[in-house]
């Protein structure tokens, strides 16, 4: 219960990001899910390129109904230039308990024909929950040989998230939009 007796709803996001991996004559580390991939290659991008975890953070904000990675990190942020995707997280994550929420949890899966994920799916979701400060599960499939991803062209990855607002906050008041 809320302030005046009042039921404390919980509130669902949802993030998508996609990022082409980087040209040939401009290689670039792969780090997915908050960890490196060795002998991989990487995604192009303002920061990392890192889709799981910047999903992460855009469904936190999506939730929370305040704004979306671009308005918090966007490519007019030049502090954030090359900034780790589990950085990216944890601010989002600080900034969504600053304006008065808790998160319940994080989940995303991410489409891609490599790497090999299911090996270190445990490491990675260790790695994001401890930069989100909350349980992140990770998924991982293929798209069958179809779109950008089945080609190789790229990552995407969609994430839900769930935050409820504290009690007493101005967020359990503040409607969304």
């Amino acid at each position: 219960m809320g302030a005046g007796g009042r039921v404390i709803l919980p509130r669902t996001g949802i993030g998508v990001d996609v990022h082409a991996y980087a040209a040939g004559d401009d290689p670039q580390p792969l780090w997915l899910g908050g960890l490196f991939w060795e002998g991989e290659r990487g995604l192009s991008g303002h920061s990392d390129g890192d889709c799981v975890a910047h999903a992460a953070a855009d469904a936190l904000f999506s939730a929370c109904g305040i704004g979306d990675l671009g308005t918090h990190f966007g490519t007019d942020r030049p502090e954030y230039a090359g900034a780790s995707g589990t950085t990216l997280l944890g601010e989002a994550a600080r900034i969504v308990r600053e304006a008065g929420f808790e998160i319940g949890n994080i989940a995303v899966q991410f489409v891609a024909n490599r790497p090999k994920f299911g090996p270190r799916r445990e490491e990675s979701q260790r790695v994001l929950s401890a930069a989100a400060g909350a349980p992140v599960s990770v998924t991982a499939t293929t798209s069958d040989g179809l779109g950008f991803t089945g080609r190789g062209e790229g990552i995407s990855a969609v994430a839900t998230a769930l935050v409820y607002p504290v009690a007493g906050s101005p967020s359990e008041d503040r409607p969304i939009g």
